[in-house]
């Protein structure tokens, strides 16, 4: 106990540059499945296959985005940047994403059924508020107000906030495209249907677009935290 709590931050940036990769390689490894979801040269057995394998990637991509900020969060505390999780602020922040966490597994191990879907679309409808929190504490910080301290050589704190924000909002409409999957290809079971494929191509040629804006958005979070230009 003595080793965690004299290497708490360290520890806890450890976890967080965990939690990163998992993200950025997951959302790699669904980006390159989905050609093969997509592709009507293969069966539909194969194809819902590769379905199967692109949603046992996402998972640890949307853990580790979902660990992201609580890990955020309590390092900004250490670091004085949010001082109102001092105390059991802490705890009760971590029972927050605890919750939103196992939501997002039990949707995961639920997928294919009702109750998996309306723990889906809960899930999600849980991020528009905190995408807006998260977006209006950032600003407020860089105007000096707020519940988050940042000044002169710690706005790359609240800037980081903002991006993870943004990517959030990115990753709402990739979940989107992927909960589609799943109705899709019900319909497709039935037999051929040129509309549901037309669309299927559709919107995971615009969650191509959306992965590659999504990549440089990972990649400016992991840059604002590891140099902390400003």
């Amino acid at each position: 106990m003595e080793f965690l709590m004299t290497n708490e931050l360290s520890i806890l940036r450890w976890v967080h540059i965990l939690a990163m990769v998992y993200w950025l390689g997951g959302e790699w490894g669904v980006f390159q499945t989905s050609y093969n979801v997509t592709n009507r040269e293969l069966s539909l057995e194969e194809r819902k296959r590769h379905m199967e394998t692109a949603y046992r990637i996402d998972i640890l991509a949307r853990t580790g985005i979902v660990l992201l900020l609580p890990l955020g969060l309590h390092m900004g505390k250490l670091y004085g940047f949010v001082p109102f999780l001092d105390g059991t602020g802490i705890w009760w922040m971590w029972l927050f994403f605890a919750i939103w966490l196992s939501m997002t597994w039990m949707a995961f191990i639920k997928r294919e059924t009702a109750i998996g879907i309306k723990v889906t679309v809960l899930e999600e409808k849980l991020r528009y508020p905190l995408i807006l929190a998260l977006f209006i504490v950032a600003f407020m910080a860089f105007g000096g107000n707020g519940p988050i301290v940042a000044g002169e050589g710690s706005h790359w704190y609240p800037a980081k906030m903002a991006l993870y924000a943004f990517a959030l909002c990115i990753g709402l409409f990739l979940r989107l495209v992927m909960r589609r999957w799943t109705t899709r290809f019900q319909v497709l079971a039935q037999g051929p249907n040129a509309a549901e494929e037309a669309a299927l191509e559709r919107e995971i040629a615009q969650a191509r677009i959306s992965a590659y804006i999504y990549w440089i958005t990972i990649a400016g979070v992991c840059f604002l935290g590891a140099v902390k230009p400003f």
